[in-house]
C-alpha cells in the first residue's frame, strides 16, 4: 500500500511540476522581450539558467541518497518558488541572471532541477523490473500532458487578460506566479512521500570508492553522460520558448494560438512516450531510442522548410509524435544498467550532462535568431547533432543489455 501511495504522490508531483513549465514556457521568452531584453540577452539568460541547474542539480542529485532524497526534494521546490518570485517581481537583468543561476526555472517546458533524477531513482525501487519501463512510460505520458495543459493555459490566460485591457507585462506576469505557487504546491506533496523511497544501501565488507556518488558504475555512466550531453546541446537549441519565439516572428502567431500548438504538440509526445513501452520490450531499449528518434530529427529539420503556417506546424506535430520514444527508454536504461544505491546519482550525473551541455546553446540559438540569415539555422543544427548522437549510441551500447533483455 505504501509502494501505490508513493508512486501516486511520484506522479503527482511530476503532473503539477511540468503543468508549471508548460505554463511558462510559451510566454517566458515574450515575457523578457516584453521588458526590453534583446534576443542575445534572452539567449544568454536561458544559457545561464540551464547552466546554474546544473550546478545545483549535481550537487544536490550525488548528495540525495546520502543526505535523503524526500530532504533533497524538499530544497528544490524552494528553489523552484523562489526563482519564480523574482522573476515576478523584477525586470532587472543582473537580478534575473542571479535566479536564473541558482533557482530552477524551466524556459524549454521540459524537467529542470533535482526533481526527475531523484523521483526516477525512487520510482525504481517502487516497482517490478518487468514493469519498469512500462511506469516510466506512463510517468512521461502524464508529464507531456501536464506540460500540454501549462502551455494551452499560459498562452490563452495571457491573450485573455490582455483582451481585457490588462498590459502585455503584467499579464505574463500573472502566468509567473502560477508557477512560483506551483513551487509552494509541491513542497507539501512531498513532505507526505515515505521511507519507502529512501535509497538502500548495498554492504560491502570494501567499500568502493565513490565519485560523485558513483563506484562500479562509473565509467558507464560517463560514456553515457558524453553521448547524453551531445544530445542535449543540440535539443536546447530549440528550447519550447525559443521554438514559440520563432513562430511569433515568422508566422505572427499570437500567444492563444501559440499555446495550442504546444498543447497538441505535447500530448503527442506523451503518447508517443507511452508507445516507446511496447516498441522497447519487442525490440530492446537501445533500438527503440535510436531508430525512433532519427525520423524525429528529419522532420524537425523540415519545419523551417514548409512555407505556410499550416505545414509548418502540421510537420511539428508529426514530429513530435515520435519525438519521445527514446525519453522512457533512455530513463529505463539509465536505471537497468547501474547499481541500486547509485540510481540516484546516475540519474543526476547524466541529467547534468544534458544541462551542461544544453547550457551553452540557447546562447547561440539567440544570436542565430537575431539575425534574418540565419534565422532558421537553429532547425538545421539541432536535428544534424541529433543524428550524430544517434549513431553514436548505438554503436557503443547496442551490446550492453539490461537486465530483463539478457536471455
Amino acid at each position: 500500500m505504501k509502494n501505490r501511495r508513493d508512486t501516486t504522490l511520484l506522479f503527482s508531483t511530476r503532473i503539477i511540476r511540468l503543468f508549471c513549465y508548460g505554463l511558462l514556457s510559451v510566454i517566458l521568452a515574450l515575457y523578457l522581450a516584453e521588458v526590453g531584453l534583446a534576443e542575445p540577452q534572452i539567449g544568454l539568460l536561458f544559457t545561464l539558467t540551464l547552466a546554474g541547474d546544473a550546478g545545483i542539480t549535481l550537487w544536490l542529485t550525488t548528495s540525495a541518497d546520502r543526505l535523503g532524497r524526500r530532504r533533497t526534494l524538499l530544497l528544490g521546490t524552494l528553489l523552484m518558488a523562489g526563482a519564480g518570485l523574482v522573476f515576478l517581481l523584477t525586470d532587472n537583468i543582473v537580478i534575473l541572471m542571479a535566479a536564473a543561476i541558482i533557482g530552477v526555472i524551466s524556459p524549454s517546458g521540459n524537467e529542470i532541477g533535482p526533481f526527475l533524477s531523484i523521483e526516477q531513482a525512487g520510482l525504481t525501487q517502487l516497482v517490478p523490473s518487468q514493469r519498469r519501463t512500462q511506469i516510466f512510460a506512463w510517468y512521461n505520458l502524464v508529464g507531456s500532458f501536464a506540460t500540454a495543459a501549462g502551455a494551452l493555459a499560459g498562452g490563452w490566460l495571457t491573450q485573455a487578460l490582455r483582451a481585457q485591457g490588462m498590459p502585455s507585462a503584467e499579464a505574463y506576469r500573472f502566468v509567473l506566479a502560477g508557477y512560483a505557487l506551483g513551487g509552494l504546491v509541491l513542497t507539501l506533496l512531498f513532505l507526505l512521500l515515505t521511507p519507502a523511497v529512501e535509497p538502500v544501501l548495498i554492504n560491502e565488507t570494501t567499500p568502493a570508492p565513490r565519485v560523485l556518488g558513483l563506484h562500479r558504475s562509473r565509467n558507464v555512466v560517463i560514456r553515457l553522460s558524453a553521448l547524453f550531453a551531445l544530445d542535449a546541446f543540440a535539443g536546447a537549441l530549440l528550447v519550447q520558448s525559443l521554438l514559440a519565439f520563432w513562430f511569433h516572428v515568422e508566422f505572427d502567431v499570437q500567444p492563444g494560438v501559440l499555446g495550442t500548438i504546444f498543447f497538441g504538440a505535447n500530448i503527442l509526445a506523451g503518447i508517443s512516450a507511452l508507445l516507446a513501452a511496447r516498441i522497447a520490450s519487442r525490440f530492446g531499449l537501445i533500438n527503440t531510442m535510436v531508430f525512433t528518434h532519427i525520423p524525429s530529427n528529419i522532420l524537425l529539420m523540415l519545419v523551417p522548410l514548409m512555407p505556410t503556417l499550416p505545414l509548418a506546424v502540421g510537420t511539428l506535430l508529426l514530429r513530435f509524435s515520435i519525438s519521445q520514444m527514446d525519453v522512457p527508454t533512455r530513463q529505463s536504461y539509465t536505471m537497468a544498467v547501474v547499481s541500486p544505491d547509485e540510481r540516484s546519482a546516475a540519474s543526476g550525473v547524466t541529467t547534468i550532462a544534458r544541462s551542461v551541455g544544453a547550457a551553452l546553446s540557447p546562447s547561440l540559438s539567440g544570436i542565430l535568431l537575431g539575425m534574418p540569415a540565419l534565422f532558421s539555422v537553429p532547425f538545421f543544427l539541432s536535428g544534424g547533432l541529433k543524428i550524430v548522437y544517434d549513431v553514436l549510441l548505438y554503436r557503443g551500447f547496442k551490446a550492453v543489455k539490461p537486465p530483463e533483455e539478457i536471455p
